[in-house]
């Protein structure tokens, strides 16, 4: 409840001047049915049309002061539930944005979208809800009860009796339907989750016809939101019916007994008349309270789902100071001792055991190994996605425990496998990576990815604009694109994991190149399942089921580990001469 509370003093001013209307509303809706009694009793009744058209005239002016009091609780109402609905989004996003990795992986990204949208959207309903129905039912089902008691105490009983029925099938509902509304809200997750999945993988379905089998998943997905939204429906409409019907019965019992108590002179036509209508204002009161109390139902599922995430404890990913001191100069810039790591959960074999070795400064690593060795665990443990179970990661002369995942992240830099670009310019993705960058800086981090080419071939250059996901570029020019963004951000250790793969050798080979004689200053890491790739790198490691099968250079790993030789066997062939050849041929191939 306290992120919720934090609002009030922002919306405060807004909430007491909407309830005021609401309140000013209510007492004109009480005092007409008065104002009828007297008009009847004392006009109609005595043939008086002076007074008749006096109190109607009165009448009449009250109902344009509610008239006044709704548009003016409306408008502040809409003002506050609106702006807190926006400012409950933006802080959900940014909680989303704090979440570490390993959090943010309990959720798929349909039910965060959903909590993002529908179930705030639920909570800002409700509060809007509030300022402007819930505060009038109370008020006038209350100030019913006390002025229907002022015309005639006898007919007391009966009006308690109609709320007593009200209230009982309120609480009933509520208690059956909570639940219910629950799985409703994961029902529209499964749904959301579905049909995000077909938009990302719509190429693949297309490209395996899997339409039918799609068809059928959303079929499943779409028939449990309906199914369960039914059932939620069928539980309100079963008790909505039960307070209407107590109503109109207290209805008919106030005639009956009204109209046996007028002869005997207790009690006169206008206050039946008055009593009727303040039934029926008490009536309307607890259906508008019971639909209200439904939709708290709903939302207290929905605000359930959104504290859930609110209540995650803050990651240190998101924002950090700087600090002052770290030996930044160290030989080393990176240095692993005894590193293990198992993910969270995890069911199989460790991800990575017994991991050693160190790089210098402008010095590059290549990491080879089969497909699930522990390649891309590593990158995410350098990154700090996730803590190391056991071992030490020093980073430039401090251990990596002692530095902030923000901190870290400003001077270790990666290039995924699957490259990730944003809607928007071929410039504003280069300089997500550093806004500070001058042209001339991003020109050049483009040329040593080997982007320029593309990118100065097109009619709008730099300005050009990219789809969802890069969707108007090819794999290896988003892939170039990626390594270009990483450049800008002018890291320490730069990380590419297995992020060439759409390239052909050729180009590969001249990329690689670049980055060695265009970023002499900076390490870099090169994941990779191709052994050209990594066999011109200073240092190589292997790995092979999550450990280390060997670290060196390409002609000491071909004398000393098995399972390079049989890589490198399975690639090239040959002896260790025929590498040497292959590389002295690579080299003039880029020479040339």
């Amino acid at each position: 409840m306290d992120f919720i509370l934090k609002y009030w003093p922002k919306y405060r001013k807004l909430f007491v001047a909407s309830v005021s209307c609401v309140a000013g509303e209510a007492l004109c809706d009480l005092m007409q049915p008065q104002l009828l009694a007297k008009a009847v009793d004392e006009g109609v009744k005595k043939s008086d049309f002076n007074t008749v058209l006096r109190i109607g005239a009165l009448m009449v002016l009250m109902t344009a002061l509610g008239a006044v009091f709704a548009c003016l609780r409306n408008v502040f109402s809409s003002k506050a539930s609106q702006n807190f609905g926006a400012d409950m989004r933006r802080d959900l996003f940014i909680k989303i944005q704090k979440l570490s990795v390993s959090d943010a992986e309990q959720y798929d990204g349909g039910s965060l979208v959903t909590r993002l949208t529908n179930d705030v959207t639920q909570l800002t309903n409700f509060i809007n809800g509030i300022m402007r129905i819930f505060v009038k039912a109370p008020v006038v089902c209350i100030g019913g009860i006390i002025l229907a008691s002022r015309l005639n105490i006898r007919l007391l009983p009966i009006i308690a009796g109609v709320v007593f029925v009200s209230f009982l099938s309120i609480g009933l509902s509520m208690k059956l339907s909570y639940p219910v509304f629950a799985k409703v809200q994961t029902a529209i997750d499964r749904m959301n989750t579905t049909v995000r999945e077909y938009l990302i993988g719509i190429r693949l379905v297309k490209a395996f016809g899997r339409f039918r089998h799609e068809e059928q998943r959303f079929e499943q997905a779409n028939e449990l939101l309906s199914r369960t939204t039914i059932k939620a429906s069928r539980i309100m409409s079963m008790f909505s019916p039960v307070s209407n019907l107590a109503g109109n019965a207290g209805i008919v019992l106030v005639l009956f007994v009204g109209v046996s108590l007028v002869p005997k002179g207790e009690m006169e036509i206008g206050q039946i008349m008055a009593f009727v209508t303040y039934m029926t204002q008490i009536l309307v009161s607890m259906t508008m309270i019971s639909n209200m109390l439904n939709v708290f139902v709903r939302t207290k599922a929905s605000y359930s789902r959104i504290a859930e995430l609110m209540n995650m404890p803050d990651s240190e990913d998101y924002e950090a100071p700087a600090r002052e001191g770290g030996a930044y100069n160290a030989e080393s810039i990176l240095e692993l001792n005894g590193v293990w790591f198992e993910y969270p959960l995890a069911t199989g074999d460790i991800a990575l055991a017994g991991i050693s070795f160190s790089i210098g400064r402008g010095q590059t690593l290549g990491v080879i190994g089969p497909t699930g060795s522990g390649k891309s665990s590593l990158a995410a443990l350098l990154l700090k996605f996730y803590g190391i179970s056991g071992g030490k990661i020093i980073f430039a002369g401090e251990d990596i425990s002692n530095i902030t995942p923000f901190e870290l992240r400003k001077r270790v830099s990666i290039v995924p496998q699957a490259p990730m670009l944003f809607t928007g310019t071929i410039r504003e993705n280069i300089l997500a990576g550093n806004r500070d960058l001058s042209e001339e800086e991003m020109c050049e981090c483009a040329r040593i990815a080997m982007a320029d080419e593309f990118v100065t071939a097109s009619k709008d250059g730099y300005d050009t604009m990219l789809g969802q996901g890069g969707i108007n570029l090819s794999g290896g020019q988003k892939q170039r694109l990626s390594i270009a963004r990483a450049l800008a951000s002018k890291p320490e250790l730069l990380i590419l994991d297995d992020c060439t793969s759409a390239l052909d050798a050729l180009t590969e080979a001249k990329v690689l190149d670049r980055l060695r004689s265009g970023i002499s200053h900076m390490s870099c890491i090169l994941i990779s399942q191709r052994i050209s790739t990594v066999m011109r790198t200073d240092k190589i490691l292997v790995l092979a089921n999550g450990r280390q099968a060997g670290f060196g250079s390409h002609e000491e790993l071909m004398t000393s580990c098995e399972e390079y030789r049989g890589i490198y066997d399975s690639q090239i062939g040959g002896s260790t001469e025929d590498g040497n050849a292959f590389k002295a041929g690579s080299e003039a191939v880029l020479n040339g």
